[in-house]
């Protein structure tokens, strides 16, 4: 069984984003701890203090509706900001929602043509050496995406494909409910009551 899900800060400060990004953390060793495989699929980073400010994860696993049955909804975190000292507000908020997974089907696998090439950017000496990463075109539409956020030249075909199949959907229901802007509702849909998972302070606890 597979699953997609987005951990978000929503529209939330600075703050809520140091959750999510603590969070990220504590469900990588939930998942860790359960046996359940996990891949960064999305990521995106806030430019002032380097905290995820959405991510989007694809898990594998077995009994994934009860393991996500403790985090899926609102998560609170109470604890002292971390960027303004004296701020008196102790509740941050962040959303974890299940996202749908894009459908594959043999059709459309033999739309879509693969070519490694060269990393490039940080990642030591061996990098740059091997083409580990992999670039995924549809042929019919010419939408094409990157991965080389691995190593492994199986993964980044992985990371690839799962990216290209989100933006396929993403273009085929514009005009409906697409991903994207199912995955904009759940950035403006966090309830700030009833949350599903609390922590507390520093570590996170």
């Amino acid at each position: 069984m597979k699953k997609l899900i987005q951990i978000t800060s929503g529209r939330g400060p600075a703050e809520c984003n140091f959750v999510v990004t603590n969070v990220f953390r504590k469900f990588s060793e939930a998942c860790k701890k359960e046996a359940i495989d996990i891949e960064v699929i999305e990521r995106e980073i806030d430019a002032d203090f380097n905290q995820i400010t959405n991510i989007l994860l694809e898990i594998e696993g077995e009994h994934l509706n009860t393991f996500l049955s403790a985090w899926i909804g609102t998560i609170l975190w109470i604890g002292k900001s971390p960027y303004r000292k004296f701020h008196q507000r102790k509740n941050w908020f962040i959303g974890c929602f299940e996202v749908e997974i894009p459908k594959q089907n043999n059709m459309l696998a033999n739309e879509i043509v693969y070519q490694s090439m060269r990393s490039s950017g940080n990642g030591g000496q061996n990098v740059n050496k091997v083409n580990s990463a992999v670039r995924a075109t549809h042929k019919p539409t010419g939408i094409s995406v990157v991965s080389m956020d691995s190593r492994s030249q199986h993964q980044n075909k992985k990371i690839a494909t799962t990216r290209l199949l989100l933006k396929l959907q993403e273009a085929e229901n514009e005009k409906l409910k697409d991903l994207a802007n199912e995955k904009w509702n759940n950035q403006t849909s966090i309830e700030r009551g009833n949350p599903v998972k609390t922590f507390r302070g520093e570590k996170f606890l």
